[in-house]
């Protein structure tokens, strides 16, 4: 069935920046603002926008996110005609096969899923990235301004500019120049890495880089590149919303406290929502001698002890006496009487034993940082962990 537009997923990334928390799953799986994982916000995104083919590249570590995909029916994309898909590399008849090398590369090893739907115009985002937005306005203007690529920018600062491949315009408002983390940036329109392409036009310069052996296989290096070099027209869209690149550990924690404020991404929206695949969980429970301050806490949660300032995932477990601030604890992990958790992520399922003490607060220094404790992991009793360690499965602190 021939569709205006259809969506590619990049999720196959290892997240090597969060370490601990990646360790043994994709970055997409990553748990996120108490009720989801990263991966539900550009699939509610698609569906909210009225898109309802997607295809999702997996690749590393893939179990979980698959699993948690399932058929796509908690985001309304498990239906008959479209539908979200698990794409993984594979091998062909007659073929070595390989790994996706690169972002563009990915796209063009299933060129053949994308000419099942001969779409008009195909979507390309990436699946690690916090925000809400309405694909269908930059479809609108994508198609207006006759565009053979739109690519989705935000204004930033011209400090952070330098970290960001920055798009330059001509006096016509089309991009005219991209720099990918200048010295020196011209212009303060980054690249959110969120384009919509004409198909015909991506099919033809992803064949064209697939053969050329110099080349890095990647959108931003390589195919928008060649794309302004040919004289293609690419507009810039303008987004003006909350987004957030969670690719580090302290761009994860500030995402999730950013999720304790309405005014910077609202979750409540009837009109926008962000679906997910929950657990059946009974109602949280505050027991007489709790104390919850201004934080998001998820069906599941026992709560007997401090918390403030932080986000609390599904069956997380706070003992009596025990104190939780501004800190991120993702599903069934178990904070026990007496320890005290500050400035920290706590994995899946790990357990903090009585009276350890894990992170501390901002001391000023450079050599600060947000403590992480993996998934499955136990932290002894009256055991520390310092500000910016790092905890990884199998460890023992």
């Amino acid at each position: 069935m021939k569709k205006n537009c259809i969506a590619m997923l990049l999720a196959g990334g290892q997240g090597s920046r969060l370490y601990a928390l990646t360790q043994n799953m994709a970055k997409p799986s990553v748990p996120f603002g108490g009720k989801y994982r990263i991966i539900d916000f550009p699939l509610s995104n698609c569906a909210n926008s009225g898109i309802d083919t997607v295809g999702v590249l997996t690749q590393y570590r893939p179990l979980q996110l698959n699993s948690y995909i399932g058929n796509g029916q908690p985001w309304d994309l498990d239906v008959s005609d479209g539908g979200v898909y698990i794409l993984p590399p594979y091998q062909s008849a007659g073929e070595k096969g390989s790994w996706f090398s690169g972002t563009a590369n990915a796209i063009y090893q299933n060129i053949g899923f994308i000419e099942n739907y001969d779409p008009e115009n195909v979507l390309i985002l990436s699946g690690d990235h916090i925000y809400k937005m309405d694909y269908a306005d930059m479809l609108r203007e994508h198609l207006e301004h006759n565009a053979a690529c739109t690519i989705s920018v935000l204004q930033v600062s011209m400090d952070e500019a330098t970290r960001f491949g920055i798009m330059n315009l001509g006096e016509d408002g089309y991009v005219s120049e991209f720099e990918e983390k200048p010295k020196h940036p011209k212009s303060d329109l980054a690249s959110m890495g969120i384009y919509i392409f004409n198909w015909k036009k991506l099919r033809e310069y992803l064949i064209a880089d697939e053969n050329d052996p110099y080349s890095s296989k990647d959108f931003g290096k390589n195919i928008i590149p060649n794309m302004l070099a040919a004289g293609e027209k690419l507009w810039p869209y303008r987004f003006k919303g909350y987004w957030r690149d969670v690719g580090t550990i302290t761009s994860l924690w500030d995402a999730n406290m950013d999720m304790l404020s309405s005014t910077l991404i609202n979750l409540f929206d009837p009109a926008w929502p962000i679906s997910s695949r929950s657990p059946i969980c009974p109602p949280h429970y505050a027991g007489p001698e709790s104390e919850i301050i201004h934080s998001i806490v998820t069906e599941g949660c026992e709560m007997y002890g401090h918390v403030e300032n932080s986000v609390l995932s599904s069956n997380v477990r706070v003992g009596k006496g025990a104190n939780v601030i501004y800190s991120v604890v993702m599903p069934g992990a178990v904070i026990e009487d007496g320890a005290s958790v500050e400035y920290a992520i706590i994995g899946e399922n790990t357990v903090i034993h009585s009276a350890a003490h894990v992170g501390a607060p901002p001391d000023g220094t450079d050599a600060w940082g947000v403590a992480t404790c993996g998934p499955n992991i136990e932290i002894r009793g009256s055991a520390s962990v310092p500000a910016g360690a790092m905890i990884y499965t199998g460890e023992e602190v």
